[in-house]
């Protein structure tokens, strides 16, 4: 369908208290091929036809009973406010007063009455071809916008899977499995939020904390996988993970990446400085190293694996608590305890029996 044919299908409100002047402009429209008129003498109308039609031009007249065309247009300005508002002012008042107060209200174009037939025709097709044009470019906008919001969305989804992966596949040498690496993102997103760090800074944790142990990659098998104590040396070997985490992480201009590998270097730090590689104390601890400890620890103690059995809520709360201010922050420890139903949700969500759903 043509520029033309838009045109005259285009919907139009004549507003005028004068049913003769109605009557003409609805004459000289139809004439010209318009379909879609309509048309009212009392202004106070106008609210509810637009409740019921979108149009695309409105003829208003100024001085009318009850309501001016002034106070109209400040009712449409509110339907209209990111919008093109399509006004063309009727008035036999040409006093630059009135015009200047109309067009700070939204007016586009005048027609002074008594008003050239031809003149009225050409300034209403100019309005309607300028509305429609303005929806042409808004509806591409939209869709250009969707297209972008559709492409990072995937972008996004992409970049968290390959995220989780590679933090799974660290905890698959470990005998770990990757809804661990999920349970306890998820814990940490929770935690961080209850502390009062902001949503984009929670969600930045969620992202960063599957690759808390992505050093575990570089440790060898026999110390790796060992079932029994390990001696001096493969704890010295053992511990190195954490920089080779943070190696691997290192170099990104990114908030994630860089959020990452504070968290490879921190997640074994201590509140009391007996942590490692650093021996860090308290707040030297980044908070995102620190909340992601006590999550990945609350996860490890409630998880059964190979080499032992899952411990009850209630012992690892018990062992969490006594380890406030030691290993943990103590402002997190109670965070943790008084967050437990959801941080239980998500525990039950992602239980170990379940396929790994959240990462296919």
């Amino acid at each position: 369908m043509d520029l033309k044919q838009h045109i005259l299908q285009a919907a139009i409100l004549i507003v005028d208290d004068e049913p003769a002047n109605v009557k003409l402009l609805e004459k000289i429209l139809q004439r010209q091929g318009y379909r879609n008129i309509q048309s009212t003498c009392d202004s106070r109308e106008v609210t509810s036809l637009c409740d019921t039609t979108r149009f695309d031009a409105f003829l208003l007249d100024i001085r009318m009973p009850h309501l001016s065309g002034f106070d109209v247009m400040e009712q449409l300005q509110q339907r209209f406010r990111d919008d093109y508002l399509p006004v063309l002012v009727l008035s036999a008042q040409p006093d630059m007063e009135t015009r200047l107060r109309a067009l700070s209200l939204g007016a586009k174009d005048f027609l002074t009455k008594p008003f050239d037939q031809l003149e009225a025709i050409t300034r209403i097709h100019n309005l309607l071809e300028v509305r429609l044009m303005h929806n042409q470019v808004r509806d591409q906008n939209r869709l250009l916008e969707q297209q972008v919001k559709s492409r990072t969305d995937e972008l996004y989804r992409t970049r968290q899977e390959v995220i989780r992966r590679l933090g799974l596949a660290a905890e698959y040498r470990d005998n770990e499995t990757g809804n661990h690496i999920i349970r306890m993102s998820k814990y940490a997103q929770l935690l961080a939020l209850a502390y009062g760090l902001t949503e984009q800074e929670a969600e930045i944790i969620l992202n960063a904390a599957p690759m808390h142990d992505i050093g575990k990659i570089g440790i060898p098998d026999r110390i790796l996988l060992k079932t029994g104590k390990l001696d001096p040396e493969e704890w010295r070997i053992m511990q190195t993970h954490v920089q080779m985490g943070a190696n691997i992480l290192s170099g990104s201009p990114t908030e994630l990446m860089r959020a990452a590998r504070t968290i490879a270097q921190h997640h074994h730090e201590k509140w009391d400085g007996t942590g490692y590689p650093n021996g860090l104390r308290e707040e030297d601890i980044s908070i995102a190293g620190r909340i992601c400890a006590l999550a990945d620890v609350f996860d490890a103690l409630t998880s059964q694996r190979p080499y032992k059995p899952a411990w009850s809520v209630e012992e690892t709360l018990a062992y969490i608590a006594s380890e406030s201010g030691k290993h943990f922050d103590p402002k997190l420890a109670p965070l943790l305890k008084k967050n437990l139903p959801e941080i239980l949700i998500i525990k039950s969500e992602y239980a170990d029996a379940e396929v790994i759903q959240d990462l296919n």
